[in-house]
């Protein structure tokens, strides 16, 4: 009787204290009823827990134009969890020409308003669409 108490007692105590066996993940997809991007593969915001990771978001032109078109899609991924830019809290950015991105810089610190996130710039030969010379993926917490 004491052995089969006992095991009972385990059994209660390790269902509480195991972990889930799946990952709860919440998509958004510009809107799209599917949530995600069947022919390429990917999902805009994949949402975990209280962390929002953001898809790259890419233009062909390293203009403060192109520059301001990437950032403001960032925003609307963001705002698709009721997040802005104070939330980020790394940021990959990708680019053919880290000159040029270098010299533009002040259009990305408009968007962090002096509150930046870690950060990691790479230039690179080429990006998946071969006419993109930017592309930029977000990391969000959201308070919990």
């Amino acid at each position: 009787m004491r052995y089969l108490i006992l095991l009972s007692f385990l059994f209660v105590f390790s269902k509480a204290f195991s972990q889930e066996t799946k990952i709860k993940k919440e998509k958004w997809h510009w809107n799209k009823a599917s949530k995600q991007d069947t022919a390429a593969g990917y999902a805009q915001v994949l949402k975990v827990d209280n962390i929002l990771y953001i898809s790259g978001v890419v233009t062909n032109d390293i203009t403060p134009e192109g520059i301001t078109s990437v950032y403001n899609n960032l925003k609307a991924s963001l705002a698709s969890y009721g997040a802005t830019f104070e939330n980020v809290v790394k940021e990959n950015l990708y680019t053919t020409d880290i000159e040029a991105m270098k010299k533009f810089n002040y259009v990305r610190k408009g968007y962090y308003k002096n509150d930046f996130p870690a950060a990691t710039w790479v230039q690179i030969q080429r990006l998946y669409m071969p006419q993109a010379k930017l592309e930029i993926e977000l990391i969000a917490h959201l308070p919990k």
